[in-house]
């Protein structure tokens, strides 16, 4: 892969893994993919093509991967939470007799 294309795609990926940015990222790729302003005019067979298509997969396979640590770090916590009330009813009750003293 072209080292130009690499730092694109790594800057895009960071910039939308940012939650302050993400909406506005989305937004703006939505808004290219309609657009007919492109690097590539949609008007060439093929080549009007490939720049789309680039950022549509590079979108989707981000969202993609966010989704999927979001529903696994839920996973972990919810797994955690059965883990902990699963042990709390393991442990055992001592009973100990209680003495006053005045």
């Amino acid at each position: 892969m072209n080292p130009v294309f690499r730092n694109l795609a790594t800057w895009y990926r960071a910039i939308l893994r940012n939650p302050k940015y993400r909406g506005w990222v989305i937004l703006g790729t939505l808004l290219y993919l309609i657009s007919p302003l492109d690097i590539s005019p949609d008007v060439l067979p093929i080549l009007g093509q490939v720049d789309d298509v680039a950022i549509l997969v590079l979108l989707m396979s981000e969202v993609w991967q966010m989704v999927q640590e979001r529903f696994s770090i839920s996973e972990e916590m919810s797994g955690q939470t059965a883990a902990t009330v699963q042990s709390a009813e393991e442990e055992e009750t001592v009973d100990v007799d209680a003495v006053s003293v005045e």
